[in-house]
């Protein structure tokens, strides 16, 4: 989840905005310590103007989805929409906020954990408006009708994608490029958070469900944006013997690392294929263009947004829809009825079958779902044999927190 980020700031540039809303050219403005995108709405369309606040821009794959998705949703729903980048996590992204609230947006969304604070605060300031933010964990808790938290159920797409690289390895293991012993998945993480081990521990999860000799290390770079620590935790994690690669951070940095190496990679928002032909095998990303339009019309009409939205599967908020030239054979086949048995509930992805922590089946665990200061557990969340990740009735921001066998963290700094 992001946490305080320290970003260099873009002086201010001007945009012409024609994925978004319509092809009217649009206008910029310096704002808030970043850059803004606007363009005018078709003469057919809600009577709403959406506002969205992110903490990068086009450079980072994260913010990038985030954008590729309003300018989607905004387009189709045929709407005026703001887009403020470069706005870091801090009093920045209260002033944006109000900004777009005096200029008219009745929507406001922000992209980054570490903004929520500041939307609360701007909620409480403009009930009439509707703000939207995600991975935010205090929506269910804060008990503002005008403030939301949203997010999707990733963890499956990982999984998903874990599942390519399993086949992956076992054609390796075939091909007597490595032995069984060796199948060892590195991965490049951004923090330790909840957000980032819910995430590796999906995508191993899946790799062991075909390749059950799967073991996976990880890496920390403690910032979820910067190109060069990247590059060099996916160094270090081939140096160490990985043999295959994924990350939940947010440049090119690791991906490039596996094509200069000839690793094979597995990549997050967005398939790396162009950059990176010899060694992209799968991607997984969540589609926000789905929520966006839905909570935009919400708004424009009055009615009321889920306090906490959970995208799926089904819903196409969670994609994997494409694959390397050199995915094993069977690959997609394989995601593809994966994915149906998840949707059917033949298959969870936390099962507590399929994993020990300490060489121990777990019956019972309590998540930190209410945030606190002391992020003390207060919510069972065993349910049925598999731990509810994002379940029904607690919130949509990942809770699972949990080290599991089998995974090894090569640092814990951040």
């Amino acid at each position: 989840m992001k946490k305080l980020v320290a970003l260099l700031l873009c002086s201010a540039m001007a945009f012409t905005l024609t994925a978004c809303g319509s092809s009217a050219a649009g206008t910029a403005s310096a704002d808030a310590g970043g850059t803004e995108e606007t363009a005018e709405a078709s003469g057919d369309s809600l009577d709403i103007k959406a506002g969205f606040i992110c903490l990068h821009d086009e450079n980072s794959t994260y913010d990038l989805n985030f954008i590729n998705g309003a300018k989607e949703a905004c387009t189709k729903l045929g709407i005026e929409c703001v887009i403020k980048t470069n706005i870091p996590e801090g009093q920045e992204c209260y002033d944006a906020a109000c900004e777009l609230a005096d200029e008219g947006c009745g929507y406001i969304f922000a992209d980054s954990f570490g903004h929520e604070d500041y939307m609360i605060e701007a909620a409480k300031e403009y009930p009439d408006i509707q703000f939207c933010h995600a991975t935010g964990t205090k929506a269910h808790t804060e008990g503002l009708s005008n403030f939301h938290n949203a997010f999707a159920s990733i963890y499956q797409g990982r999984y998903l994608s874990g599942i390519a690289a399993g086949m992956k390895l076992n054609e390796m293991i075939e091909e007597g490029k490595i032995t069984a012993d060796q199948a060892k998945i590195g991965y490049v993480g951004a923090f330790t958070y909840a957000e980032v081990i819910s995430g590796y521990t999906s995508y191993f999860l899946g790799a062991r469900s075909v390749c059950p000799t799967a073991t996976m290390e990880v890496t920390f770079t403690g910032s979820w944006y910067d190109e060069t620590a990247e590059k060099e935790g996916a160094t270090k994690l081939i140096s160490d013997g990985c043999v295959f690669v994924s990350q939940h951070a947010d440049s090119m940095g690791a991906p490039t690392a596996c094509e200069n190496a000839n690793v094979p990679n597995s990549s997050y928002n967005g398939p790396t294929d162009k950059a990176c032909p010899e060694t992209f095998i799968s991607y997984c990303k969540i589609d926000w263009s789905p929520y966006f339009e839905d909570s935009i019309t919400k708004a424009a009409k009055g009615e009321a947004i889920p306090v906490d939205y959970v995208g799926t599967l089904e819903t196409g908020s969670v994609i994997i829809d494409h694959f390397g030239k050199n995915a094993a054979k069977g690959t997609e086949e394989a995601v593809e009825a994966a994915k149906a048995d998840l949707i059917a509930g033949k298959v969870h992805v936390f099962d507590t079958k399929t994993f020990t922590v300490e060489g121990k089946e777990l019956t019972s665990y309590n998540a930190d779902v209410d945030t606190d200061a002391e992020y003390q557990g207060d919510h069972e969340v065993i349910k049925d044999g598999y731990f509810n990740e994002s379940g029904d009735g607690l919130r949509s921001a990942p809770y699972f927190d949990l080290q599991i066998d089998g995974i090894t963290l090569l640092d814990t700094a951040f």
